[in-house]
């Protein structure tokens, strides 16, 4: 799989990042409860994809339910660019629109059905893979 550098954060520019992840982005539309009342849309990239390069003391983490996601925000402008998904706590979700524009090449939404989220979870054939390292092709 291809892979570019994606460099992103959150409106006020406190939280930077940059993620590997493929120019051609596949996005979950969760309908959780935190997730269809924030719209916090996401693709998932391994952790060690993911690095933080400014803001580490400027986010806050809310947690429920079992504690395990973490939803990260920005204490300044409230922005959640990334958070770690419950689907894959190895990993990252990282919020689309957070990138800053230049290195997508294409999104396919895939509808996520978090209000049962046990029952989704064992029936989806992909989704705990996709926090695991990927090797460059290129």
């Amino acid at each position: 799989m291809e892979l570019v550098k994606h460099t992103g954060g959150c409106h006020c520019g406190a939280v930077r990042f940059e993620v590997l992840n493929s120019p051609d982005l596949y996005v979950f539309h969760c309908n959780c409860s935190i997730c269809d009342k924030k719209q916090f849309h996401h693709f998932i990239v391994p952790g060690s994809n993911f690095k933080l390069l400014q803001g580490s003391d400027n986010i806050t983490t809310y947690t429920f339910n079992t504690h395990v996601a973490k939803q990260t925000f920005c204490k300044t402008c409230g922005v959640q660019s990334f958070n770690v998904p419950r689907s894959n706590p190895d990993g990252y979700g990282i919020a689309p629109h957070c990138l800053d524009p230049g290195t997508v090449r294409s999104v396919t939404v895939e509808n996520f059905d978090g209000i049962v989220w046990e029952e989704t979870m064992k029936s989806h054939k992909t989704i705990r893979d996709m926090s695991k390292q990927v090797k460059d092709t290129n």
